[in-house]
């Protein structure tokens, strides 16, 4: 143009830097600015803004010498600068400075443009900050005629549910999949899932398996937890039995484990124990089918109250509920018959055990061994170990350590031979056990072996068939 004596304009050297902008080539964008002042034209607000878009790729110190420049010439910004600013600032993660950008904009009664607001509350969220994210999401919509993505809600509600944020779950899910018509992944459902169980929200999480359901997850033991960790957090341990007969219903085993939050909501007390006891008697008054789970959890709490002639009486309503006990059902017991050193009501469960045609695990040897050193006589416990690697299971530490220290308290030399097995295992001798075999058994950790509980408590906890 020059050469033609045509003297460019500003709309002609703006042009020119906004192609360099687009390109990414600052120096260019630069060499135009000052030929245009060396012209005696004065750079407006879009040529600033072009020559910011020029530098976003440059170091930062290109950046600080446009906003200087722009400074010196008392030129304000635009929602235009301010989005190549906070474009610059979200590609550094930065969202401090992002969002300190932001509120800027907002004080000076500037509305972001909708790709900053979705970048700005995307990396909130990604930077695990759900509340900020969530209040950033609705105060845009709300000053604003245009509306978010919806995979920006989406982040939102995934941020919110794997930080556990109740408030926030409870907004962005019916938002989500009722508002917005969009099913969330399993990933994101699981951890909406693990809020709901948290915070006691069943109806939210039995609302998460049927989005499940629709999205054709298959279901598995640890989708239904969390409903019934939900539910026992709401006191409703009657629906959380039903949770675990439907889990059956949809070929889903349910095993100790699953049924832990029931375990922990009632062990507190005997009331909560019958409480419990009368959810079940209801549940099977409406014809449901009372699954195994149920009975042995409520066994599970009644020994670890102390309550063995509880537990016992609940043992002997299987055939009535029509039920059959499991490994599960054995365990609880035998560690109740431990607690109570009832060596003889152990024998009884062992042998209606093998009748009922149940095979012992490694747990069931550990609970037998350790209940025979529960005994004035412990000689059984060697043989039910040596049975044990008999039947290819691998005896735990805690095997060998419990009869080593009833050994050497009991001065019995036998502890060397235990000693000699658990380092051919490649166990460790523990510290504490040091301990009780260099004091001769008078650093023993109080477990008081052999010694028998009066006879009338020991009697007492024997129930009569």
């Amino acid at each position: 143009m020059k050469d033609l004596g045509l003297q460019p304009n500003l709309l002609t050297y703006n042009s020119a830097i906004e192609l360099f902008g687009m390109q990414g080539m600052p120096d260019e964008a630069w060499a135009l600015v000052d030929d245009m002042k060396a012209s005696g034209i004065t750079p407006e607000v879009e040529t600033y803004r072009f020559l910011l878009q020029s530098v976003r790729h440059a170091p930062r110190e290109a950046t600080w010498s446009v906003l200087k420049m722009m400074h010196e010439a008392g030129v304000e910004h635009t929602e235009g600068t301010y989005a190549l600013l906070i474009q610059r600032y979200l590609s550094d993660s930065n969202l401090e400075m992002a969002f300190k950008l932001l509120v800027e904009m907002e004080n000076r009664g500037l509305t972001p443009t909708l790709q900053t607001a979705q970048g700005v509350i995307t990396l909130a969220a990604q930077r695990r900050m759900p509340r900020l994210a969530l209040e950033l999401a609705e105060n845009f919509e709300a000053s604003s005629v245009r509306r978010l993505d919806m995979d920006v809600w989406v982040s939102c509600l995934l941020s919110a549910s794997e930080c556990l944020y109740k408030e926030g779950v409870l907004h962005l899910w019916p938002k989500v999949t009722d508002d917005i018509k969009i099913l969330p992944d399993e990933g994101c459902a699981i951890e909406v899932l693990h809020t709901a169980g948290r915070h006691g929200l069943p109806e939210l999480a039995m609302d998460v398996l049927r989005v499940l359901k629709l999205i054709g997850a298959g279901l598995q033991e640890y989708h239904f937890t969390p409903i019934i960790e939900a539910f026992c957090r709401t006191n409703r341990v009657k629906e959380a039995f039903s949770t675990l007969t439907l889990m059956r219903q949809n070929n889903i085993d349910p095993t100790a484990d699953t049924a832990l939050p029931i375990f922990d909501a009632i062990r507190v007390s005997t009331d909560a124990i019958d409480a419990a006891w009368d959810a079940l008697e209801a549940l099977r008054a409406e014809g449901q089918t009372i699954d195994i789970t149920i009975v042995n959890v409520v066994i599970q709490a009644s020994v670890s109250l102390g309550d063995l002639q509880r537990a016992f009486g609940i043992y002997q309503t299987y055939a009535e509920l029509g039920i059959k006990p499991t490994l599960d059902t054995y365990h609880f017991l035998l560690s109740g018959c431990i607690a109570a050193r009832h060596r003889e009501l152990g024998d009884r469960l062992i042998a209606e055990m093998k009748e009922a045609k149940i095979k012992p695990d490694a747990r069931t040897y550990e609970r037998l061994i350790v209940l025979c050193l529960t005994g004035e006589i412990y000689d059984d416990a060697f043989f039910y170990l040596e049975e044990m690697k008999a039947e290819n299971l691998y005896p735990p530490r805690s095997v060998y350590e419990a009869i080593i220290q009833r050994c050497v308290v009991e001065k019995d030399a036998r502890y060397t031979v235990a000693l000699q097995e658990l380092e051919e295992f490649g166990y460790t001798v523990s510290p504490e056990l040091r301990r009780v075999i260099s004091s001769g058994g008078n650093a023993s950790n109080g477990k008081n072996w052999g010694r028998r509980r009066p006879e009338k408590d020991s009697e007492s906890s024997m129930p009569s068939r």
